[in-house]
């Protein structure tokens, strides 16, 4: 009998733990990633740039570029300059703009790409997804996922709090996200990837049960094994539904509604999460959710990253046109402002203050 399966698209070498970036050179120096050392390696001007002299004595045979910034002209910059370089694959060191021009770069060049981020502020570290600013505001790019991601945590733990907290927010509201994909296959026989959604939700819940804090390295481990496993169940499914619902709408209408005054992607994407799943009857959920998110330092409240409750109604009311097709909580109830705001007030004295 012959055996049926699939392959999952998948990095070839995971490696998070404390003193990671020492083992570099010794993860790149694997023939399915580069058998030359001729690699290209993407920095940031910040933290990428840092890590640079500790570690370009260790890959000799590396060419280094500094990327500017996290929009689409800097990836095809980056790009341009790789091109005709011969490399065996690219290298993105840095926070997740830079991740995300080096992903952009190495699928329009051809190479595979490996990912050593310097923070953990979103599940794109492990995605199959390049989000970048281009001229009409923010756009995703479908690319492949790295070939490999190392992360050491103890870069990790050097960078800002913030970051980590973000990165919290992003895994957890996976949960909420889940919810809604199941509820579009009940009402719109929306086709589910078990895989995928077995993958998302395991992470989101390893984050929200975890009893550690962000400087706890135990913490910070399942914290980014949960992002990695967030970025391939995206993989699995093919598009970013294990990962996005109407947290990630209610993201989207803040960065488009007022994008000058925007908080980070996953303290918009906790707080979303956390009042989607109320949406939704989920009412102890969602209070068990907002009491986690609060331990970390994370916002429930629009006012806790300076929106109005006026505000915060227009970005709910906004938000499923930001994802048009997909269908969450959101488009199901499909409430009036009135409605919103109600529910808002009973969400505002269930949660606390």
């Amino acid at each position: 009998m012959p055996v049926l399966t699939r392959l999952i698209p998948s990095p070839v070498v995971v490696d998070i733990r404390p003193g990671a970036l020492d083992d570099l050179a010794g993860v790149l120096a694997d023939q399915r990633i580069s058998h030359s050392g001729r690699l290209a390696v993407a920095v940031s001007n910040g933290s990428g740039a840092r890590l640079r002299e500790r570690i370009a004595p260790s890959l000799p045979g590396a060419t280094w570029y500094e990327v500017g910034g996290g929009t689409l002209d800097d990836a095809i910059r980056l790009a341009g300059d790789m091109k005709g370089g011969h490399y065996d694959a690219v290298v993105g060191l840095g926070g997740g703009k830079i991740i995300d021009c080096a992903k952009f770069a190495a699928a329009r060049v051809g190479l595979p790409l490996v990912a050593v981020p310097t923070n953990l502020a979103h599940d794109g570290l492990c995605s199959p997804v390049a989000t970048l600013d281009n001229d009409a505001g923010r756009g995703s790019y479908g690319v492949p996922n790295p070939i490999a991601v190392v992360i050491d945590l103890d870069v990790i733990r050097e960078a800002p709090a913030r970051f980590v907290r973000s990165g919290i927010g992003d895994a957890i509201s996976n949960i909420s996200a889940i919810a809604d994909w199941e509820l579009a296959n009940r009402f719109n026989g929306e086709k589910i990837d078990g895989l995928a959604a077995a993958m998302a939700r395991q992470a989101g819940e390893a984050v929200l049960r975890h009893p550690g804090g962000i400087g706890d390295n135990d913490f910070l481990q399942v914290l980014a094994e949960a992002l990695v496993l967030s970025g391939i169940a995206m993989s699995v499914s093919g598009d970013s539904r294990p990962s996005s619902g109407a947290c990630h709408e209610i993201n989207h209408a803040f960065d488009l509604l007022f994008p000058k005054r925007a908080a980070s992607h996953g303290e918009q994407c906790g707080l979303g999460a956390a009042f989607a799943m109320y949406l939704r009857g989920a009412h102890e959920q969602s209070a068990y959710m907002a009491q986690v998110l609060r331990r970390h330092g994370l916002p429930v409240l629009p006012g806790e990253i300076g929106f109005t409750t006026e505000e915060f109604v227009r970005a709910v009311e906004f938000a499923p046109e930001t994802r048009p097709g997909r269908y969450t909580i959101l488009e199901h109830l499909d409430l009036t402002t009135d409605q919103i705001k109600d529910v808002y007030a009973d969400y505002v004295k269930a949660i606390g203050s």
